[in-house]
């Protein structure tokens, strides 16, 4: 069973969050916190001394909803890179820039730096005309995952995180994920759900209508006055080893709008999903 889990950890999570440019604190991908990088935690359990330099790179591609709560849906590619320095510092297109402050075997608590690229009127302009664009932004993040037992390889995974843009507003979220009986060593399987919280700002900066915006666009005035959920969600991630060094991996999730945020006159659909698949190399 050990050395079973042992595999899965590595090889499946080795891949996991090399999504095509999906960074986490992108708007509006539903992927959930668990499928972008942040597997290594499980590696750790099973390989107390990972190599000095851990290192992914891959292509792919990406179906997605435009924005948060859009009808319209965009294909994506590109590029995927993972670099990780003695389980400390990393470069990544999951996470950014960032450095764990405690990286022991079950437990990891770090800092990071990712970008949000905001949200453009193109994307939608039927539905989007005159709510004006929001611009790309920093996004400063702490995170914390906690694997519950060797024996129950369960991770518990959460985030803050603060878009540095005017209005921008704070995020946050709480997931699980696990691997899946009927793992091997070709392919690994995961699932979890999660939930993201925000405040007033944040929902209000995506969400809401203002007089001058309802002018512009015709939609109905709409304030959000109270911090809330964001978004329900569940994803899964699915890893085949083609070879000792290249991977396939497929992710897929559903989300979601909370209450007041589905509420909005923005909002075409208060669910949404994507898609992703990508071809990486790890060495």
């Amino acid at each position: 069973m050990q050395k079973r889990l042992k595999w899965i950890c590595f090889h499946g999570f080795v891949a996991l969050g090399l999504l095509p440019f999906a960074l986490h604190a992108q708007t509006p991908s539903p992927l959930q916190e668990w499928q972008y990088s942040g597997g290594i935690i499980l590696e750790r359990m099973f390989e107390p001394t990972p190599p000095d330099i851990h290192a992914v790179a891959g292509l792919g591609a990406e179906v997605q909803p435009a924005y948060e709560g859009s009808r319209a849906y965009q294909v994506r590619g590109g590029p995927a890179l993972d670099i990780r320095y003695r389980d400390m510092a990393f470069l990544s297109t999951g996470e950014g820039i960032g450095y764990n402050l405690i990286h022991r075997r079950g437990l990891e608590l770090g800092l990071s730096v990712a970008y949000d690229s905001g949200r453009k009127e193109r994307l939608d302009y039927s539905n989007l005309r005159g709510m004006g664009d929001k611009t790309v932004s920093a996004v400063p993040k702490a995170f914390v995952a906690w694997v519950i037992s060797e024996r129950f390889p369960a991770v518990i995974r959460a985030d803050v995180r603060h878009l540095l843009r005017t209005g921008g507003g704070t995020v946050g979220d709480l997931g699980f994920y696990l691997p899946m009986p009927g793992s091997s060593k070709r392919m690994a399987f995961f699932v979890g759900p999660s939930i993201t919280v925000a405040n007033r700002h944040y929902l209000r900066d995506l969400y809401g209508v203002t007089g001058t915006q309802s002018i512009a666009s015709g939609h109905p005035t709409y304030d959000i006055r109270d911090a809330g959920v964001d978004a329900y969600g569940l994803g899964l991630m699915a890893t085949w080893r083609l070879t000792p060094h290249y991977l396939l991996n497929l992710d897929a999730a559903v989300n979601r709008l909370g209450h007041e945020t589905a509420n909005s006159p923005i909002v075409e659909r208060t669910s949404s999903h994507v898609i992703a698949m990508s071809l990486d190399y790890h060495w």
